[in-house]
């Protein structure tokens, strides 16, 4: 019988799937209180800490950041892919205490599977907050369940905070990633630890294969590269993929694309300060995305003094300008992804006659791609400071020393 219902399960499609276990699990896990109570002791902090995302660095960044302004933090795991096994790790004695406000990184559709894979004791006598991104202008219909089990929302962009303002009317905040008081450190490694040649300019493109492959448009950025440079050696680009494994199909379509000696593959997970490394041997940072909730790679690369080429619309546009960056103009278009994630809805289109332009000029000017990346770092500091974290803290009732 078990066998039959999977099978059944199994033959439905995605979006039923999806609807149906959104439902079925905002039925049965257990709620917050309806008051929430003023915060207390210090902050709980749910994410997956110990997985390279999106998600995941957001989580470590509030972490670390609370921590250095004097605020005491509980780290909850989510080890693995939630959509696998959404259960928060919680070492035994280790609960954070009752009052202690829950800032929880997982979006809205899987958070009540998480909790109803938790102690009760985790949601229950304190505030829960949902940090949540999403990367289109609208969010679907079941974002709506998971609405129901946060007091209020935090998120990482105005952009992203259009969208969930409906979920939660009057009680969605924008709190970026605080970069400044959490600054990417690469490891102290050059060129020749990566194998790339001390002469050559280097075109980065960092993704998760995890997240969409069509709103991250890797495809694009190749054509754009190579529209650029051809087959020149003295140019190299580094397509860096995390998971592939998770979309074999989106991956071959992406190796395929890459068939040029001045292309290389890279899909191991680096640790993060290696992955910070790698980056600041690299010359120029490209994304031509789709839609951002915020941009983390972007942003991490401009804390690096790297010039960044990428579309000029969604959630980077929060902390960089045509002075920080070189934007990509763009049509709006209706969302086509075959996952499914992204629907109903518009993106952008990116030009990639103008990045080849962009990338054919800095590639030329070293002058050029110094200033750009100064001013990156310049921009970037100022407007993804510590403090809106520090002042959402002190709103729900907690201490920030500094």
């Amino acid at each position: 019988m078990k066998t039959l219902s999977l099978t059944l399960w199994r033959v439905l499609p995605k979006l039923a799937r999806r609807s149906a276990m959104a439902r079925a699990t905002a039925w049965l896990a257990p709620r917050p209180d309806r008051m929430p109570p003023s915060g207390a002791h210090g902050l709980a902090i749910a994410g997956e800490f110990s997985r390279a995302s999106g998600l995941g660095q957001s989580a470590r960044l509030m972490a670390d950041a609370a921590e250095r302004m004097g605020v005491p933090v509980w780290r909850t795991d989510v080890p693995t892919p939630v959509d696998n096994r959404a259960e928060l790790q919680v070492p035994a004695g280790a609960l954070p205490p009752p009052g202690a406000p829950l800032v929880v990184h997982i979006n809205a559709p899987l958070l009540p599977l998480a909790f109803l894979r938790s102690p009760r004791s985790l949601v229950k006598n304190r505030r829960v907050i949902g940090y949540w991104a999403w990367e289109l202008p609208t969010v679907p219909p079941e974002w709506h369940h998971g609405a129901r089990f946060v007091h209020e929302v935090w998120t990482l962009s105005r952009f992203s905070a259009a969208a969930l303002e409906p979920l939660a009317p009057g009680r969605v905040r924008v709190v970026p990633p605080p970069f400044v008081d959490a600054p990417p450190k690469p490891k102290h490694l050059g060129r020749d630890a990566f194998g790339l040649p001390a002469d050559a300019v280097i075109v980065l493109v960092s993704f998760n294969l995890a997240s969409s492959f069509a709103r991250k448009n890797p495809l694009a950025a190749i054509a754009a590269f190579r529209a650029a440079f051809g087959d020149r050696p003295d140019r190299i680009l580094i397509v860096k993929v995390n998971h592939p494994e998770h979309a074999p199909a989106d991956f071959e379509r992406l190796r395929q694309a890459a068939q040029a000696p001045n292309i290389r593959l890279e899909t191991r997970i680096l640790p993060t300060e290696d992955s910070h490394a790698l980056t600041a041997c690299c010359d120029i940072v490209l994304s031509l995305h789709r839609s951002e909730g915020f941009g983390l790679v972007l942003a991490e690369a401009m804390f690096l003094g790297k010039p960044v080429v990428t579309t000029g619309w969604s959630g980077n546009m929060d902390f960089m300008d045509s002075r920080t960056a070189a934007l990509v103009g763009f049509d709006l278009i209706p969302v086509r992804d075959d996952r499914m994630v992204y629907r109903d809805s518009v993106w952008a289109e990116p030009d990639i006659g103008q990045a080849t332009e962009h990338l054919r000029r800095l590639a030329s000017d070293a002058a050029t791609r110094y200033a750009l990346g100064a001013r990156a770092a310049e921009g970037v500091r100022l407007r993804l400071s510590a403090d809106a974290l520090a002042s959402a803290m002190r709103d729900i009732g907690l201490t920030v020393p500094v």
